[in-house]
């Protein structure tokens, strides 16, 4: 019991360690001063990496969906190969 009071503990402080550095990412790109050319590029290096990790679900979902949709397409013109020629497949020994 002591030892599981013990990893609680640990993993709570690791926790609220982690969040605080966690919370402020977000705000960096608000503290950046964009009015000299460096830390333009830092706050355009910001928005962009945004809209990259915002658009990789939705990319791995339709690549998943598209994949799944071409699978089924597949099947089913071979289940349509497979009634217009029946004596392909009782001729194969």
């Amino acid at each position: 019991m002591r030892r599981l009071r013990f990893v609680l503990v640990v993993t709570l402080v690791a926790a609220v360690v982690v969040a605080a550095d966690a919370f402020g990412c977000p705000n960096c790109k608000d503290g950046v001063n964009t009015s000299d050319p460096a830390g333009l590029n830092m706050a355009r290096g910001y928005f962009y990496s945004i809209l990259f990790m915002l658009a990789m679900p939705f990319t791995l979902a339709g690549s998943f969906g598209a994949y799944v949709w071409r699978e089924m397409r597949r099947q089913k013109r071979a289940e349509q190969l497979g009634a217009a020629h029946p004596h392909a497949e009782s001729a194969a020994p």
